[in-house]
């Protein structure tokens, strides 16, 4: 009898959580606060964003993204700049300094689940490479299914 996808889900959530939890102490070395963090994070890895474009991606709306940039921006890790196509849009665009900070912290977090997933045996790394590709498809598919929903 297969698992129940409830329970399943429930524990895969609960287990992220946890783990997210865990590697946001990393983060705490960096000195920047979460929302701005993971805005910062958007714009790095996801190119430069209108400012409605990155409230959306972040579930924010946007004047509380505006403070969130504004205060990026006087840290130095975005800039913003007239969008070249449309005159009454800024895109938010990630700074050098920016681009450091975020490699930065990847590295701090990286390193910390390297260790812990050094700590695995040999079993417990093949079983992780497994969950790995099965959480892989279950984003791809909630990506599509986001995608689809939102036609």
């Amino acid at each position: 009898m297969s698992p129940n996808p409830e329970a399943l889900a429930d524990q895969l959530h609960s287990a992220a959580i946890g783990l997210l939890r865990q590697l946001r102490r990393e983060d705490d070395a960096i000195g920047i606060t979460s929302p701005r963090l993971s805005a910062l994070s958007v714009v790095v890895f996801g190119g430069p964003l209108t400012l409605g474009q990155l409230a959306k991606a972040e579930q924010v709306k946007p004047p509380t993204m505006t403070r969130i940039v504004t205060g990026l921006e006087e840290d130095g890790f975005v800039k913003r700049r007239d969008d070249a196509t449309d005159g009454r849009l800024t895109q938010i665009h990630a700074t050098p300094k920016g681009r450091r900070i975020m490699a930065a912290g990847r590295a701090r977090r990286v390193s910390a689940l390297s260790a812990a997933v050094q700590a695995l045996d040999r079993q417990g790394r093949r079983e992780l490479a497994s969950g790995i590709r099965v959480i892989q498809a279950l984003n791809s598919a909630m990506r599509q299914a986001n995608t689809e929903t939102h036609r």
